[in-house]
């Protein structure tokens, strides 16, 4: 395909069409969105329980992220010179509006939201010049937003991301068409948001770059998304596997460690279907309720009354390297890691 165009969402222009996709809890923190930065990609924090290593995390788990938020920021600001940074915010999160108030103070360039429609995004950010990128799975979703935003708040989304069935941990979609991803025929919904926000820009006179994320890993993978007239793509499963992403050893070696047929689509206790290695700790709770303590105020579907186990307490036990108590999230394609890479290395097959 020859050189890559750069990625450009408003008047941020990333060298590279690559977004590093976020990834809670822990996993895609400072290190890891700096470094991608710095190579000419968009890094990306992911804001899920970020302040898990607070020492408050325990008692004020809200206060705790808000603060962590912040600091990660900063301390990727310094690692990635005049990079681009983003969060990703999920919408399901217990108070999603200080999360976002908090990294727009924090001087955010962009923030990614999924997990639920982002419908009043535009109004907590406001006037602050942080670009706002919806992530959908489906042609309806892209224009629910579109066609809210500009109605109720006169803007549209700066990017769109398209988020398909092969990305890791929470999912858009519903159990079924998981099982049987090929009878989806993905590409003809990815081609036909393209058409759908294509259309809606020219409407309005403007550019609105979509991004395809979801079973991105190679060059190869981003070159056929641009060919469909993407215009880059999210990629987080690759990440994990380098030496600067914030998770433990032993969560890496994971995917390392991982074949194909331990892969598989796991029921989230927060009530949506994600794709997760299936590791003792997700064998077990298969079987029966895990038992758990304090609940930390993330997902606003949990039911700590009921809940079969703490999503909270599995993903901090995994990013801190406890595998045998840890729920590890993936894409489809976590057992193509072989090896720790650098960032730079990923990025200079992606940039070429």
């Amino acid at each position: 395909m020859g050189i890559v165009k750069s990625l450009k969402i408003g008047n941020l222009v990333a060298k590279v069409p690559l977004i590093q996709g976020g990834m809670g809890v822990g996993v895609s923190l400072s290190s890891l969105a700096g470094a991608v930065a710095a190579e000419g990609g968009i890094g990306v924090i992911s804001t899920a329980q970020i302040g898990y290593r607070e020492p408050d995390f325990d008692t004020d788990p809200i206060g705790a992220n808000l603060r962590a938020i912040k600091t990660e920021i900063q301390k990727a600001r310094l690692i990635a010179k005049d990079g681009i940074l983003g969060v990703n915010i999920m919408v399901a999160t217990r108070k999603y509006e200080a999360y976002v108030k908090a990294a727009v103070e924090a001087g955010i360039d962009l923030i990614i939201s999924g997990a639920g429609l982002p419908m009043e995004l535009p109004k907590l950010v406001g006037n602050a010049k942080t670009k706002l990128a919806p992530i959908v799975s489906s042609v309806k979703s892209a224009q629910v937003i579109m066609r809210y935003w500009w109605k109720k708040y006169a803007r549209l989304p700066d990017a769109v991301i398209i988020e398909g069935p092969l990305a890791g941990g929470h999912l858009g979609f519903q159990r079924e068409q998981l099982d049987d991803i090929e009878a989806l025929q993905y590409d003809e919904e990815v081609r036909q948001i393209i058409r759908k926000v294509g259309e809606t820009a020219v409407e309005h006179d403007t550019e609105i770059p979509v991004i395809m994320a979801g079973g991105v890993y190679t060059r190869a993978d981003m070159e056929h998304y641009l060919e469909m007239g993407a215009d880059g793509v999210q990629v987080a499963t690759r990440f994990v596997t380098t030496y600067e992403c914030d998770a433990s050893d032993a969560y890496k070696q994971s995917y390392i460690d991982a074949k194909k047929e331990d892969i598989v689509i796991v029921q989230s206790p927060v009530g949506m279907p994600g794709r997760a290695i299936l590791n003792p700790f997700m064998k077990k709770a298969k079987v029966g309720r895990i038992p758990h303590g304090k609940c930390h105020l993330c997902i606003s579907t949990c039911k700590p009354d009921e809940t079969p186990y703490c999503i909270t307490d599995a993903l901090v036990n995994a990013v801190k390297g406890k595998i045998e108590d840890g729920l590890l999230f993936c894409g489809a394609n976590a057992y193509r890691a072989t090896k720790l890479e650098h960032v730079k290395d990923i990025m200079d097959e992606f940039r070429v």
